[in-house]
């Protein structure tokens, strides 16, 4: 093995083996497991929470392969129907094209032609993750088979009566001309003002007054609301208000909807430009008035002096003609949330227009109750609350998208304005008794994109024909999704799936927190704290770095702040960590918290991690190999060996750090995971087992037996660690393990299809833990000294046994090897009863003391100021914890097990005084003999 891991040198390389030998691909063997993967955009690059949501999946299908499970994770990539389509367009605008001068088929073409040249990119990203998705299944929500299946559900809710057309609000989007789903729609909060407009009353016995932050939409205007509560209004219900600038009356209304305490209490009610307007236009019968065109101009619903205005304009040019009729009473700065589109950055629309709706709450109550009867459960289950919150409140959902990108509406229309759904044109025709003479055009729609994806479960799996893929592994096991898509995504799914299968789409959905930057902030362009995946595990340069994250700002201004803040935290860029190491951070910020913050540093201990087992490999191997493979295997010869105590611990260790791993994964505490398997080879395997293992192999004393069983445990528990690290580091422990194979003789085709370690396949010893914990207290107590009294390593050291107990002076006799090797220690001496201990430093051992003999060691005085330091932060300790459990309040409420674990501190503190007293007088004591 080559000195330093070198991830770069062997990613690539390992990738395409894997792929290449069909390794991703299910065994068709053991019970199914299956994941989709949540598709991502075809135009976009995988981020960090994309890249964090895939190791998790990773890691589960990594660990169910090896656990002989049938395993599939189905990858896919959505269409993205208004990203694309304006990738697309601004292609053509640079060229001098536009989409309409183009027509519809020739620009569906070009996306298409698109698709096939750059569409491969996440695909590409994904293989550098390391992700084991199946990709001889790889879908494409536009591909012929899942269109057929999106066609199939339009028609099949359409003939329930199901999906219909209807006029009604919906998020409008002025720039692309189209309707925005919820999810499309960024609303955050900006300055503006509020107006305090005046509505005259028709018999001038005065007037009320309005606060609206959209003065231009009072040309819209249906009613005044106020609280049916509110005593200073309700003589005025059911009078008239005569509406500023129009010849319209409108009339006072009452309506529970209104705050009361917000601005006068007077509300004007806009039914066609505002949802919870419409609502209460609803409830009341008032009219519906459309005044604004899909460009965002004034139509001719509004006086003529306004009519072709852009909303902007004729803001200022109402605003300025109330104020010259003195209807205008005040202007206040005002905070409000504004929302935009997330593509176009454009103010949303709230516009009255025709589109197809799913009357969904049909659909919602089977799926409210699999998850109320457990057939779905929610991972962490406080998520169900939130499911289960909007589900209950479901509104109908919009569907059509005025786009030409994405799966058009399978409806056609008469020249009466007719519609027939149906598959294709032929269909139609043919169940609704149409000639050919009857000209029919076809919706100009297409389908929100969440329409397809709310499918993706079973539409992969050749859903509508009876496959023996969606036999199989239809339902999927797990859904592993972010929470911010609970609603548009995982409650879309459920719903279909019951719908259009008769069974849930997935058991379990395993929410995860969202990635956030080192500071807790959403990693966005805008604020310049963007970290591509990649950069981490092949690095950047600064200046590349500062290009990527100032290049096509939607607020240039931010950039000397992004660049500023990103010299800081990157003064030299970020070096390549490689991808192992990018994973392994992802999983140990697993938990099951909302926000999770993502710290360079992590991953810098996590390559540091693979470096050591990098190291601790090669320390293996090249005590195991030797120059030809009969004494390799002779060196591993099973007959006849002999296990040390260090052996049999550390097989007990990893039996131990095993059955964590089990229940993290089986908990989807990935975190859990991690953290065992990292201090199992961290701590007890590369920093113990493998110094302990020194003190066999290279002893003259030791039998050839003795070795043979040291050689034997360091080999195998090194290969049962590395595929119990796979699922999470997959790439250097594939590199690795097939060195180990090869060592031990029998060489593997992939360590994914080997078998997942688990507690019940080692052979342990619990009489070992306990002696091995014993050396290892005894190491530490000398190392202690040696630290605390400067004394070099290389220095051979006496110690006395003081108090020894029989067991104490058992493990100390059985264990010189390993307390000489370690400790640098020579055999340790019972001190006899009635002998008096030499002046000494001392480390205990529960009631053992472990006596360094000073003489020559130390200088007394400085070992003094030494002791009286510890002695001091001992008492403080010691004075903290008294005070602790004398209140009353702490013994009668804390956990029983809570109390005795602090008596039992508070009793090793006051031993600890008394021992530190005692060495205070041994150190005094050896001053005072010492010549002045």
């Amino acid at each position: 093995m080559d000195k330093a891991f070198a991830p770069g040198d062997i990613e690539s390389r390992i990738y395409a083996a894997w792929e290449t030998g069909g390794f991703f691909s299910p065994s068709g063997h053991g019970p199914a497991y299956s994941i989709v993967i949540p598709p991502p955009n075809v135009t976009g690059t995988l981020h960090m929470g994309h890249a964090f949501q895939d190791t998790i999946m990773d890691a589960l299908i990594r660990y169910r392969r090896m656990r002989g499970f049938d395993t599939l994770w189905q990858p896919g990539m959505d269409h993205a129907g208004i990203a694309t389509q304006m990738v697309v367009e601004r292609q053509l605008n640079a060229l001098g094209q536009s989409r309409i001068e183009l027509g519809r088929d020739a620009f569906v073409a070009r996306v298409w032609e698109w698709k096939n040249k750059s569409g491969g990119l996440i695909a590409n990203q994904l293989r550098r993750l390391g992700a084991s998705v199946d990709w001889r299944r790889d879908k494409f929500t536009m591909d012929p088979d899942l269109s057929r299946s999106v066609t199939e559900v339009f028609v099949r809710l359409y003939q329930e009566g199901l999906i219909y057309r209807g006029k009604r609000l919906v998020n409008w989007d002025p720039v692309l001309k189209t309707a925005l789903s919820d999810l499309e729609v960024v609303a955050e909060e900006e300055m503006g003002s509020l107006w305090h407009l005046r509505y005259p009353l028709v018999d001038g016995s005065g007037y009320l007054v309005v606060a609206t932050t959209r003065p231009e939409t009072m040309l819209g205007d249906a009613a005044v609301a106020v609280h049916p509560d509110d005593e200073r209004y309700r003589h005025l219900v059911g009078r008239q208000l005569r509406l500023p600038l129009t010849a319209r009356e409108i009339p006072i209304i009452a309506d529970a909807y209104v705050d009361p305490a917000f601005g006068s209490g007077c509300v004007k009610i806009t039914p066609a430009h505002d949802f919870n307007d419409y609502d209460v236009g609803q409830r009341h019968g008032l009219p519906i008035i459309n005044i604004m065109t899909p460009e965002a101009t004034l139509n001719d619903n509004v006086p003529s002096a306004y009519r072709g205005l852009d909303r902007a304009v004729a803001r200022a040019r109402v605003i300025a003609d109330l104020e010259a009729l003195g209807l205008v009473e005040r202007i206040d700065p005002h905070r409000l949330t504004v929302p935009r589109g997330d593509r176009t950055n454009a103010v949303l629309e709230p516009l009255l227009t025709d589109q197809w709706f799913v009357d969904i709450k049909p659909l919602a109550a089977p799926a409210i109750h699999a998850v109320e009867a457990g057939h779905i459960r929610f991972v962490p289950e406080n998520w169900s609350g939130v499911y289960f919150e909007w589900m209950r409140n479901i509104k109908d959902w919009c569907i059509s998208r005025q786009l030409w990108w994405g799966h058009r509406i399978p409806a056609w229309y008469d020249a009466a304005g007719r519609w027939y759904v149906a598959r294709d044109e032929a269909e139609a025709r043919a169940v609704h008794g149409l000639d050919a003479r009857v000209a029919l055009r076809r919706d100009e729609d297409v389908l929100d994109t969440w329409f397809s994806s709310a499918l993706w479960p079973f539409s992969t799996q050749g859903w509508p024909d009876d496959t023996a893929a969606l036999r199989t592994y239809y339902p999927t096991s797990v859904l592993v999704t972010g929470f911010d898509i609970i609603f548009f995504w995982v409650a879309r799914m459920i719903m279909m799936g019951i719908k259009f299968t008769g069974a849930v789409p997935f058991r379990e959905v395993y929410v995860h927190g969202l990635i956030r930057d080192h500071d807790g902030q959403k990693m966005s362009k805008s604020k310049g704290n963007v970290i591509d995946p990649l950069d981490i595990v092949d690095g950047i340069s600064l200046d590349a770095l500062l290009e990527k994250r100032t290049t096509g700002l939607m607020q240039p201004q931010m950039k000397p702040a992004i660049e500023k803040a990103t010299r800081k935290q990157f003064p030299s860029g970020i070096p390549a960590f490689g991808t192992d190491a990018l994973r392994l951070s992802f999983a140990s910020l697993a938990t099951q918290s909302r926000d999770l913050r993502f710290d360079m540093a992590r991953v810098e201990g996590s390559r540091n991690f693979c470096n050591k087992l990098w190291n601790a490999a090669r320390y293996v191997l090249m005590n195991v190999e030797s120059e030809n493979a009969a004494t390799t295997a002779e060196r591993l010869r099973p007959d006849g060996a002999e296990f040390s105590l260090a052996d049999r611990w550390i097989r007990a260790r990893l039996s131990a750090a095993l059955a964590r791993v089990g229940a993290g994964f089986a908990d989807y505490r990935l975190d859990v995971v991690a953290s065992a398997l990292y201090e199992f080879t961290w701590h007890e395997y590369c920093d113990w087992y493998l110094e302990l293992s020194k003190a066999v192999l290279f002893s003259e004393e030791a039998t050839d037996a003795q070795k043979r069983g040291t050689r034997r445990t360091l080999l195998h528990t090194l290969e049962e660690l590395l595929r119990a690290l796979h699922p999470l580091i997959p790439f250097i422990t594939e590199e690795i393990w097939q060195r180990v194979k090869i060592a031990a003789g029998s060489p593997g085709e992939t360590i994914m299809r080997s078998t997942y370690p688990t507690p019940d396949g080692i052979e342990t010893d619990s009489r070992a833990e306990p002696e091995m914990r014993w050396v290892m207290g005894f190491i530490e107590g000398v190392r202690q000294i040696r630290g605390e009294m400067d004394i070099a390593p290389s220095r051979k050291l006496d110690v006395l046994l003081q108090n020894a107990a029989p067991l104490d002076i058992e493990y100390a006799g059985r264990n010189v090897h390993y307390l000489a090797r370690l400790a640098g220690v020579a055999a340790p001496r019972s001190l006899p009863v009635g002998e008096a201990a030499p002046i000494s430093a001392v480390a205990l051992l529960g009631t053992l003391e472990i006596l360094v003999p000073m003489a020559g060691l130390i200088e007394p005085t400085a070992e003094l100021e030494r002791l009286a330091k510890r002695q001091r932060k001992v008492e403080i300790d010691l004075n903290k914890l008294e005070s602790k459990l004398a209140k009353e309040e702490f013994a009668r409420n804390a956990p029983a097990d809570v109390v005795a674990k602090d008596r039992a501190r508070l009793a090793e503190l006051r031993m600890e005084i008394g021992q530190l007293c005692a060495q205070i007088a041994r150190v005094d004591a050896l001053r005072n003999a010492l010549p002045h």
